[in-house]
């Protein structure tokens, strides 16, 4: 192993479990505080929390003279951030929040592997996104392993509400996966405060509107810091790891998070788990590698196409002039760019 590949493997692993630890912390705390209100919360913490680390880190750019490699939102931009941040970040949390009140905190931080799988179908259906045979296996299987994890065990014909929650937010957040793409080549930092932001003061109003009592400052300082860590840094470390490793090593190591989640419920809960659940966990398992472990080569085009992002001149894709004094010394930078026709063996990941 390199050891330049050390750091952002471990910043991919530290993205996974701060976000696999939210399902279980968060459970902890909805004792004490409503649904809608936790929701609202995660968010104004992750938002917040990422606009002081900006400021942060816009103060040490200033004094060193760095500029801002990132390239920023446009007005085409919005349409897609908006309905990130109405489905993803005000319906899911709301519905997941709901739902870990009524679903055991180990079978629900299993379910959300239900996420990939949502994702997937949806570039399929709605993207015509090019998928391969281990892809529909892990669909398969996931789907299976849900369905078990759903069925409700205390004797009543049917399914349990709470585990279908959990999925319903595993498909909201496939959409709003799917809608945060199309932004994705914009500045990450962005994204994540102004969706944080948004969901969490829409949230923080609806629950005032519908009546539920605010918790204590401590109780509400947790919940932020919590948001902070699961919903905001967890993001940065993954986008950054990506940046190094590559989506599919990335994801591969992030895949780990409901697992985590699963460890974490196991030691706080202590929950005893049926024969459903450890009838699951290696379907579930057995699905998650096939879904994070899909690659088949395939004829890549890019068609001519000028955009901004953050980028730099080591790949095929760049090849357009600067005066030798005007690229940073990191390579590094952001600027509206053309793109020409290219056509390239790919891995599809």
């Amino acid at each position: 192993m390199k050891k330049k590949n050390i750091a952002p493997m471990l910043k991919a692993i530290m993205a996974a479990a701060l976000f696999g630890a939210n399902a279980p912390l968060s459970k902890l705390l909805l004792g004490e505080i409503s649904p809608t209100l936790m929701a609202s919360f995660l968010y104004l913490g992750s938002g917040i929390g990422l606009y002081l680390q900006r400021y942060l880190q816009r103060h040490l750019r200033s004094s060193e003279r760095i500029s801002n490699d990132e390239a920023r939102l446009s007005k085409n931009d919005w349409p897609w951030l908006m309905g990130a941040v109405s489905v993803g970040g005000i319906a899911a949390p709301i519905v997941l929040m709901f739902s870990l009140k009524n679903t055991p905190v180990a079978t629900a931080s299993l379910l959300l592997n239900f996420e990939g799988v949502a994702t997937t179908v949806i570039a399929v259906l709605a993207f015509k996104e090019a998928v391969g045979k281990r892809i529909w296996m892990a669909v398969l299987l996931i789907t299976t392993a849900s369905i078990l994890l759903s069925w409700d065990s205390s004797g009543q014909w049917g399914f349990s509400w709470g585990a279908i929650g959990v999925l319903s937010a595993c498909v909201l957040w496939g959409i709003d996966n799917n809608f945060t793409r199309n932004v994705s080549a914009k500045d990450p930092l962005s994204i994540v405060i102004i969706k944080g932001l948004s969901a969490g003061t829409f949230s923080l109003i609806l629950s005032v509107v519908l009546g539920f009592p605010l918790p204590s400052l401590k109780l509400v300082l947790l919940a932020m810091v919590l948001g902070y860590f699961s919903y905001g840094l967890s993001i940065v470390l993954f986008i950054r790891a990506m940046r190094d490793l590559g989506a599919a090593r990335t994801s591969t190591l992030f895949g780990t998070a409901p697992f985590v989640g699963v460890a974490f419920s196991l030691l706080l809960f202590r929950e005893s788990q049926g024969m459903i659940f450890l009838f699951s966990l290696p379907i579930m398992i057995i699905g998650a590698f096939f879904l994070l472990k899909e690659d088949h080569e395939h004829l890549h085009k890019h068609n001519i196409t000028e955009h901004e992002h953050r980028h730099n001149h080591n790949d095929a894709h760049h090849t357009h002039h600067h005066p030798d004094n005007e690229i940073p010394k990191n390579g590094y930078h952001s600027h509206v760019h053309e793109h020409e026709v290219i056509i390239h063996p790919a891995f599809r990941k």
